[in-house]
């Protein structure tokens, strides 16, 4: 293999596919990034077994050919090389000779026979999205996911792809986040998976403002293609998690009793100051309405008291109920409207907080002290 290559491409590529590789590995082969050169294009893959990460870039190939070498030394490497061009090349004792300027490196690479091959996906079950569109509603709904291990099947997001539409769900047990998007999905092309919390921060984290992301999923594994206008491609493919989603539609209220306004940065801001004054033992935030106006209060022995007052639309009966700050904060900082609308029925029933836009979060109450 021997190619030239601008020092940014190469950095770009390894960049998106280094995230995958454990610094603990007891497989030499998982600690390397497997290099394909063809003609004008050089794809570099990570991979952990659960989770891939591939990357093509654009490269002068004057020899293509395969190779795998040490990702972290490699991007040590890279990083640090003056000039703007590079020089690999790669002899058959899997040495990989790298030049920039006035440096010149060898790493010990291994055959590539050894890297795990990429599984192929089924070309008629996918759907194509705006990259945007996807990490939006993965920024709604991720930080809901459990990490408890106990309950492994909520331990990512739950995927469905039905009635021309694609919905994301997390849930921990104490709150559910929901969002959807129209989308074209064939008939043949509908299904649902749950996709783990490692492969959707990469997808959140490798997702562009342009360009298009297409899903395709097979029995126990997904793949995502994300293109940009640049022509750059990223592919991430993951192991899905077995087991069945708890019917999360049962846990949305039918109805609620009040639907109250709120301006969703000070409300945030008045819980984030009213969280400074809860502990571990004492984390809830008691919210009081009262006519066009809502008291936040929190206290804890240890530490002291907090109480906050926002002016806001409501008319109905005298009502307080108490939440985990975390709990609303988290939804609050994902999304980006101005305004966000918080359904109240007791204060023993769940809480729904809603926008002008598709998407719904739904979290349980704390007992009243």
């Amino acid at each position: 293999m021997n190619l030239s290559i601008a020092k940014e491409q190469l950095l770009t590529g390894l960049q998106a596919v280094q995230n995958v590789v454990s610094s603990r590995t007891t497989l030499p082969i998982l600690a390397n990034v497997l290099l394909r050169a063809e003609k004008g294009r050089l794809a570099l893959t990570a991979t952990d077994l659960d989770v891939t990460v591939s990357c093509e870039v654009e490269a002068q190939v004057q020899k293509p050919g395969t190779a795998t070498v040490p990702v972290k030394k490699l991007l040590g490497i890279v990083r640090e090389l003056n000039g703007g061009e590079i020089k690999l090349e790669v002899d058959d004792q899997h040495r990989c000779r790298i030049r920039a300027g006035a440096s010149d490196y060898r790493l010990h690479g291994l055959p590539a026979e050894e890297f795990p091959p990429l599984p192929a996906f089924p070309e008629d079950r996918k759907v194509a999205l705006p990259q945007e569109t996807i990490a939006g509603m993965l920024k709604q709904t991720a930080f809901a996911a459990s990490t408890d291990e106990s309950r492994y099947v909520l331990n990512g997001i739950y995927f469905s792809l039905k009635e021309h539409k694609l919905t994301l769900v997390a849930t921990d047990g104490r709150r559910l986040a929901l969002a959807d998007t129209d989308a074209e999905v064939a008939e043949h092309s509908q299904g649902e998976f749950i996709v783990p919390t490692k492969a959707v921060t990469e997808l959140t984290r490798l997702a562009q403002p342009q360009g298009e992301v297409e899903i395709k999923y097979s029995g126990n594994q997904a793949a995502f293609s994300l293109r940009d206008e640049k022509g750059r491609t990223v592919f991430i493919i993951t192991k899905l998690i077995e087991g069945n989603y708890p019917n999360y539609r049962q846990v949305i209220p039918s109805e609620t009793k009040e639907r109250i306004p709120l301006v969703r940065e000070e409300f945030l801001h008045a819980l984030r100051r009213a969280e400074l004054m809860t502990t571990d033992k004492a984390n809830s935030v008691k919210l009081s309405f009262t006519k066009n106006n809502l008291a936040l209060t929190a206290n804890s022995p240890e530490i002291g008291e907090a109480r906050e007052s926002i002016a806001v639309n409501y008319k109905g009966p005298d009502l307080a109920i108490a939440f985990n700050p975390r709990y609303l904060i988290e939804p609050l900082n994902a999304l980006n409207q101005d305004e966000v609308f918080l359904e109240l029925t007791d204060e023993l029933s769940p809480g729904v907080l809603k926008i002008n836009g598709p998407f719904l979060y739904v979290v349980m109450p704390m007992r009243l002290s």
